[in-house]
């Protein structure tokens, strides 16, 4: 089992910056994927970013591209995301996801289904 705990969200305005942590602790996670996705109010959970295999292997949804960062810290666990140029749209609840499964190089790991675990998610704002 893995627990799985995010921080960091908050309000901000657009342009702004926030910094979302995600703590995942029961196993060794060396370079299993850990990706973000977020779901705003009355719609699907969406792809944000995710890292795996090196710190090179990252993917980011193109709404994100560009202003968001992925990067993790395996000794840690931790999965960082890095938000900058802030928009209201990006208004949402931000989940840490983990798979602790087989992974394979080219593949994206861009949906929900290809994780098992979750945090409980930290909700992020950002005002107009």
């Amino acid at each position: 089992q893995v627990h799985v705990v995010e921080s960091g969200g908050g309000l901000v305005q657009a342009g702004g910056s926030l910094r979302l942590s995600c703590a995942a602790s029961g196993r060794s996670l060396n370079w299993y994927p850990m990706g973000w996705f977020r779901q705003a109010p009355g719609r699907e959970r969406e792809f944000v970013a995710t890292n795996y295999e090196s710190r090179a292997r990252t993917y980011y949804a193109d709404s994100v591209k560009g202003r968001f960062t992925i990067s993790r810290d395996n000794a840690k666990n931790t999965v960082i995301l890095q938000m900058n140029s802030l928009k209201p749209e990006d208004t949402a609840v931000y989940y840490c996801a983990v798979r602790h499964g087989p992974y394979y190089s080219g593949s994206y790991y861009n949906t929900p289904k290809d994780y098992d675990f979750w945090g409980q998610g930290t909700q992020v704002t950002v005002s107009s």
